[in-house]
């Protein structure tokens, strides 16, 4: 019979009236790897909230039984106390401090009531040679990149004698050397008898990674999977986790029609003063109605850039070349100015730039067009919950209202509050930066879903994306960016990841 180190038994969960967890069982054994996956809004994070401590007991119904024995967490440091660690995607770390106080903060290694700081960095060391991070302990938070900062907090965790560690997107805003990385760490750990739950959109991940899979859908387990017997499949994950099969993630559009150019630039360059150095160099780009033009490349590559240098500049990079729009010599010095002449910009960091996270829905979609909802300088109440709900409705918005406050829909969601946002502006061309990181498959079928409805009316999309499938599934056109400069372009029919990755590299 399997040992587990942990069950969940029926939790259910309310916010309000809404049901976030109904009768969910979850089990984990002892020794493995568990990835828990699900659309957004499934419930994975409210569920392993309730197991970390975040919601109390006594907040849920159901019992957490860990290593045989029924738990009543109320906080945080109840998990903690007993052998259960949780990272979440937003890094809890002190970046003005050293390695070594971020590891033993809150967990300070003393002697007679005082904290022994050369103790400390001795235990640091040997946490970091844990974790495999050949670094300083003394070295400061904030000069580490994320790959070697997700590396800190296992290695926290590592010292707080963890048994159960779980881990909320980990590989989100990593690179592929890093994501590897951190997936060969985990393996290592389970070698060495900790058990790892980890959260996941990366089917890919998934598959390589987990000895189990369980999937949740609108609150509720559905099944739970065994890579031994083979069960864990790209196609037989998303069949569980939307509840249909989804045979093509990348709808196709029937009816390619182009017009003329809608965007042009040419020896365009960008200089960044802060970093000393040119980010966009010599780019000629165009882009058609009626196009979904893809810009790919690896990270640092200058894309985003790009994209800001379009957008008004908000960088404020001391800038040389043409911008045509609509044939027609066009110099934004704001991003006010570009928006009022049809270009829109979807941010890749929707949490930090794209939207006011304490305010509504409906305050997110009007933000950027308050003449649509105001007359004579007033804001008029009724059509900016009009016009929310439009876009709620068209954007399938998953919130109990547009009332709803959007630090606490899922990532899915908030990003298409971020996209119908841009779209209340009236965009003729749309620059979309990562549309879809870090979320789930389903929200992804919908957000290309809905770039294709915008193609098939008139619009024009730059589509900026790290993720290649993506790429060539949704692009006409493809630009390929290195070192600030494009270093190829490719059609749709002859563009695979060979030859995006051969110009990327180069």
């Amino acid at each position: 019979m399997s040992e587990y180190i942990l069950e969940m038994n029926q939790i259910s969960k309310d916010f309000t009236g809404v049901k976030a967890l109904t009768d969910v069982n979850f089990k984990v054994e002892k020794g493995e790897i568990h990835c828990l996956i699900g659309e957004n809004g499934a419930g994975k994070s409210t569920l392993m909230k309730v197991l970390s401590g975040v919601y109390p007991h006594g907040t849920y119904q159901g019992d957490i039984v860990f290593e045989g024995s029924v738990q009543w967490f109320n906080k945080i440091s109840d998990s903690v106390k007993t052998g259960i660690a949780i990272i979440y995607q937003e890094l809890a770390l002190f970046p003005d401090l050293t390695v070594y106080e971020n590891i033993f903060a809150g967990n300070e290694v003393k002697r007679g009531g005082i904290v022994n700081w050369n103790q400390t960095i001795v235990q640091a060391k040997q946490m970091l040679q844990k974790v495999k991070l050949n670094i300083n302990p003394e070295t400061l938070i904030k000069e580490l990149g994320v790959g070697k900062q997700q590396l800190v907090e296992i290695a926290k965790a590592l010292s707080k004698n963890v048994k159960l560690l779980i881990l909320d997107e980990p590989t989100a805003a990593l690179n592929e050397n890093d994501s590897e990385n951190l997936l060969e760490l985990l393996r290592e750990l389970k070698n060495q008898g900790i058990t790892c739950i980890m959260i996941s959109h990366k089917l890919k991940e998934v598959i390589s990674i987990a000895d189990k899979a369980t999937v949740l859908r609108d609150g509720r387990t559905i099944c739970t999977l065994d890579a031994s017997k083979g069960e864990i499949s790209e196609s037989v994950i998303i069949k569980n986790m939307v509840g249909r099969e989804i045979d093509d993630i990348y709808p196709k559009r029937t009816n390619k029609v182009f017009g003329d150019k809608i965007l042009e630039i040419r020896k365009w360059t960008a200089y960044d003063s802060q970093l000393g150095k040119q980010v966009v160099k010599e780019v000629d780009l165009h882009v058609k109605k009626g196009e979904i033009v893809g810009i790919a490349g690896l990270m640092g590559s200058g894309r985003t850039e790009l994209a800001l240098s379009i957008f008004g500049n908000p960088k404020s990079y001391k800038l040389q070349g043409e911008l045509l729009l609509d044939g027609s010599p066009r110099l934004f010095k704001h991003p006010s100015d570009a928006i009022q002449s049809g270009i829109a910009y979807v941010t890749e960091d929707r949490k930090g730039d794209g939207l006011f996270l304490i305010q509504d829905i409906k305050s997110n979609v009007s933000a950027a067009n308050l003449q649509g909802i105001s007359s004579k300088g007033i804001i008029n109440d009724n059509k900016e919950v009009k016009v929310a709900n439009a876009y709620k409705d068209s954007m399938y918005i998953k919130a109990p209202s547009v009332e709803q406050i959007v630090g606490k829909l899922s990532g899915g969601n908030q990003q298409k509050v971020s996209l119908g946002k841009w779209l209340f502006v009236g965009p003729k061309l749309l620059i979309l930066d990562e549309p879809t990181r870090g979320i789930d498959v389903g929200a992804k079928f919908e957000i290309y879903t809905i770039m294709n409805k915008l193609i098939n009316e008139g619009m024009s999309i730059i589509m900026i994306s790290s993720e290649l499938g993506e790429v060539l599934g949704m692009s006409d056109r493809v630009y390929v960016m290195a070192e600030g400069r494009i270093k190829g372009e490719l059609s749709s029919d002859e563009a695979d990841q060979e030859k995006i990755m051969h110009f990327a590299t180069q």
